[in-house]
């Protein structure tokens, strides 16, 4: 098990714009060189998703050191083409019923992270609900927005 204070989560909109994208390499940066994090976790539901692990493979490139993973709340079926070496599919998620497991995915990576980078906009939304649980947990969020 990884100690808590060297991971970051992310959570954020679907539909987040592109021009965040710098503001996502400067807190990743800064969570690296500042507060030794080396590992991240990220989903992959939307644009947001999308952008952190593309900013998440930039980084692995200048900062050899760290690891990221794309946590998975869904087991890919035989033929998805999903060619992403860096999954994760957590221990025990098997055993949730379909339509709670993104729940349970998000619940897990707040559990095992201190950090969470977020783009919130407004407090409705999946992405909202969990970062005010991990806020409640009294992990360290930052908020891009």
């Amino acid at each position: 098990m990884l100690e808590i204070n060297n991971v970051c989560c992310f959570f954020g909109h679907r539909d987040a714009p592109v021009y965040i994208i710098p503001e996502i390499k400067s807190n990743i940066k800064t969570l690296i060189t500042e507060c030794g994090v080396t590992t991240f976790y990220v989903g992959n539901q939307g644009r947001f998703d999308t952008m952190v692990v593309s900013v998440l493979k930039e980084m692995k490139n200048k900062y050899p050191q760290i690891s990221y993973y794309i946590v998975l709340a869904y087991f890919p079926k035989e033929n998805e083409n999903y060619n992403e070496k860096n999954t994760l599919y957590p221990h025990g998620i098997e055993s949730v019923p379909k339509r709670f497991c993104i729940s349970w995915r998000n619940n897990w990576m707040i559990e095992n992270s201190q950090y969470v980078i977020c783009y919130i906009t407004h407090i409705t939304g999946g992405a909202a609900k969990f970062v005010e649980r991990a806020r409640k947990k009294t992990r360290i969020i930052i908020n891009l927005s």
